[in-house]
């Protein structure tokens, strides 16, 4: 550990001086208009929008997700709810001991999609982490500054009644987290060491070469795995520690900050963080993140609580206002598809249902029937956005920070209003938000660092070589995140974790039948067991 350490202090520290350099000379600028140039068209891609209208377009991968969590909540006969309550009583425990069976009667079938014969004996290996391990590592990576800041921008262009519409997108998301969670564990490999494999990558080559379409299958695991690779990089690593790190320098006193101009030396820190963390894999990773989620998340709704009962009266004409505005809204943007619009985009960018990622990380949890974890899956989409996201919603629209100045925040800007409207009823919660930001970036960033490392494994192999190039560089990106602003950069990463969609969502429709059938199979060993 020691030696990997200071192999990640010896990488990083010729950047401190580099990106001291390149903050007073703009090198970073020009690197970033280079790179917007040359990637700008995917940029564009990904993030066209559909105009509807003079003021209102909408983003087209917000279609194929928005219909799939429709297509899926219909299929599955509402699990969203019917599953609500089976899902926590999973993660309670409720049924482990249906998972240590001697006998794997109806638990599926032990080498889904015709593994080696090697691998066989390895294959009924229970996985590395638990249900509670499995879907804390998994909100790491989606509760964060989405739900902060993301809310705030979406109240602040739509309206209070964007928040009926991410709630709504919430509710429909935890089908697809279903989806495709239960299809990581399926699929997923497990190596003779015990260390699991998991993700749309494997999904879309086992799953659909049974389906008879093992080329496209291929093809679309390929396309993942860089989209995956580069999401990580970006979107859940750079972009976390730099709005991390405006919020830190902000509360410290902005320009006249002793950390003003000093990214570096937080990314550094951050990184050393990090490395420790993610050295030791998911099974390391699980236990940080079952820790840290859970603080957060009750420290956030604490105070979002505190608020709403110190203005316990203005709670009624908020959801008067956030219904009326869902339907026949009046305000910056107009009409029913803008407010719509708005809370589905900032629905689907925080909790990420559809996007494959999660599937990751709930992979590797401990059992033999894939519908228990698909059924964990789901209460994920339930906590980051019908929770989380509806308490900044309503802490914004009672302190009177629903329609903003300015409708063209950025997420640092987003995240001051926020905390603005804390702070108008805890004159000392900017402190404490600041430090759940940071705690908020730190998960995201382990967690996505997983994300990444598979689909890294997937196109470059498994040796230990392969996986601390990957680590190495990962915690390189802390650094030059913190350290510069490379604004193309991060926005072509975060058009990559939308690209993840595309192929996920083929894979999804078409192994759908397959989830039903795993779905049949928990249900049933659980009306045996009662």
């Amino acid at each position: 550990m020691k030696k990997i350490l200071l192999a990640i202090i010896t990488i990083l520290s010729p950047l401190l001086t580099f990106a001291q350099e390149t903050s007073e000379m703009g090198l970073d600028q020009k690197i970033d208009q280079l790179f917007g140039d040359a990637t700008g068209w995917f940029v564009n891609f990904i993030f066209y929008q559909i105009p509807f209208s003079d003021t209102v377009q909408v983003y087209w991968v917000l279609f194929p997700l928005i219909i799939g969590a429709t297509y899926f909540t219909l299929y599955f006969k509402l699990i969203n709810f019917s599953g609500f309550f089976t899902a926590i009583n999973i993660v309670r425990g409720k049924y482990d001991d249906i998972d240590h069976h001697e006998s794997m009667e109806g638990a599926g079938d032990s080498t889904p999609g015709g593994d080696a014969i090697e691998t066989i004996a390895v294959e009924g290996h229970e996985g590395e982490v638990t249900h509670f391990q499995a879907l804390t590592a998994a909100l790491s990576a989606t509760v964060g500054l989405g739900n902060i800041a993301g809310v705030a921008i979406a109240v602040s262009i739509g309206g209070a009644g964007a928040t009926f519409w991410m709630i709504v997108a919430g509710l429909l998301g935890m089908a697809s987290k279903f989806v495709e969670c239960t299809l990581g564990v399926k699929y997923r490999d497990i190596a003779e060491d015990g260390t699991v494999y998991g993700g749309p990558m494997y999904y879309l080559t086992k799953g659909l070469k049974e389906k008879g379409l093992g080329k496209l299958g291929k093809v679309l695991a390929f396309l993942f795995a860089i989209f995956v690779i580069g999401g990580s990089f970006g979107g859940g690593n750079m972009f976390q520690v730099n709005q991390a790190f405006q919020l830190v320098e902000n509360i410290t006193g902005g320009e006249a900050s002793f950390l003003h101009g000093k990214g570096w030396l937080f990314g550094l820190i951050m990184a050393v963080l990090v490395g420790i963390v993610i050295i030791g894999g998911i099974k390391k990773i699980a236990k940080v993140t079952d820790k840290i989620v859970p603080f957060m998340v009750v420290i956030y709704v604490a105070a979002s609580l505190f608020v709403l009962i110190a203005k316990y009266d203005m709670i009624g004409d908020a959801f008067v206002q956030i219904f009326n505005g869902a339907f026949s809204p009046e305000g910056v943007v107009g009409g029913a598809v803008g407010v719509l619009v708005q809370g589905f985009r900032r629905a689907a960018f925080s909790n990420e249902a559809g996007i494959g990622s999660a599937s990751i990380a709930h992979s590797a949890v401990k059992t033999k029937y894939p519908a228990s974890e698909g059924l964990v899956a789901l209460l994920e989409p339930f906590i980051d956005t019908v929770v989380v996201c509806t308490m900044t919603a309503l802490v914004l629209i009672i302190t009177g920070n629903v329609v903003s100045e300015n409708a063209s925040l950025n997420d640092a800007q987003a995240i001051l209003l926020t905390s603005g409207a804390f702070e108008s009823v805890i004159s000392w919660f900017p402190y404490v938000l600041t430090v759940a930001v940071v705690l908020f970036a730190f998960s995201t960033m382990i967690s996505w660092s997983y994300y990444g490392f598979q689909g890294w494994a997937y196109l470059f192999g498994r040796t230990k070589k392969m996986e601390y190039a990957y680590k190495l560089l990962f915690c390189v990106f802390v650094v030059i995140g913190a350290a510069a602003s490379l604004g193309s950069v991060i926005g072509f990463s975060d058009a990559m974790i939308f690209a993840m969609m595309v192929p996920n969502m083929v894979g999804l429709v078409l192994l759908a039948p397959k989830v039903k059938g795993e779905l049949t199979k928990y249900l049933a060993a659980i009306k045996g067991k009662k």
